[in-house]
């Protein structure tokens, strides 16, 4: 009984079809920091008036990195003040 299982379950895994090939870890990961992804950005008091901008995964990374490396230690300063450092803007 358990080998005519056996020969079932060999037999529908074959009769379907064969999945897609796996891409590589390297493929993979170049292919996913490449990936082209839009924002749409609405002025500041508008419902409808903006923009749309695209750029690959990378571009954002390197955009967000560069907002926070320039905005340092003046983003977190009314945070040190309530746990007991220096006041805001100080």
């Amino acid at each position: 009984m358990l080998a005519l299982i056996a020969f079932a379950l060999v037999a529908a895994s074959e009769s379907g079809s064969k999945p897609a090939p796996i891409a590589r870890e390297s493929e993979r990961a170049a292919d996913a920091q490449d990936k082209l992804i839009c924002k749409r950005f609405v002025e500041t008091g508008s419902l409808v008036r903006g923009y749309r901008m695209c750029k690959t995964k990378r571009d954002w990374e390197r955009s967000r990195d560069d907002i926070r490396s320039r905005s340092g230690a003046g983003s977190a300063s009314c945070r040190d003040a309530a746990n007991g450092g220096a006041g805001c803007g100080s």
